[in-house]
């Protein structure tokens, strides 16, 4: 199958702009995270943030033998609130990330596979692991926030100031 034809170019371009979209998600989450005094809260998103840009690049060079075009996609993303409380915020970030994991992402794979363009199928592959993992540790955090133990451990941990 013609790379320009298939379903796979646009499923590419579908996952790059999700994972920009989730980038930019994540960087206004963590501003909420930090307003609320939520430090570590804010770094998670900012570093999960920091692997959707990764993704989205991974995505983009799949793209590179269309460069200098326009690919036309329909799709559907997720509309937070930004004035969300940071544990709902992790909650709508634990179901954004599962789907990814669980639906979007393998069913975009198997689409690479039946086309023929096997590199791409296990890119969607391991990002697919990689984006339950995000989902996993957002939905732990939320937890905690829910049951008012961010700042709580079963064990003693040292203090460390992340400032300086």
């Amino acid at each position: 199958m013609e790379f320009r034809e298939s379903r796979t170019r646009e499923n590419l371009m579908r996952a790059f702009a999700g994972e920009s979209q989730a980038r930019n998600r994540y960087t206004f989450a963590a501003s909420a995270a930090k307003s609320a005094g939520l430090n570590w809260v804010e770094r998670v998103f900012r570093f999960t943030a920091d692997q959707e840009k990764e993704h989205a690049e991974l995505f983009l060079k799949h793209l590179a033998q269309c460069e200098g075009e326009n690919i036309h996609i329909d799709a559907s993303y997720p509309v937070e609130n930004t004035a969300w409380t940071p544990d709902r915020l992790l909650r709508s970030a634990q179901h954004n990330e599962y789907e990814e994991a669980h639906s979007v992402y393998p069913s975009f794979a198997q689409v690479a596979r039946e086309e023929g363009f096997l590199a791409v199928a296990t890119t969607f592959d391991m990002i697919a692991e990689i984006e339950q993992i995000h989902g996993d540790r957002f939905g732990q955090l939320a937890q905690r926030a829910e049951e008012s133990r961010l700042f709580t451990s079963d064990r003693e941990v040292p203090w460390m100031c992340l400032n300086c």
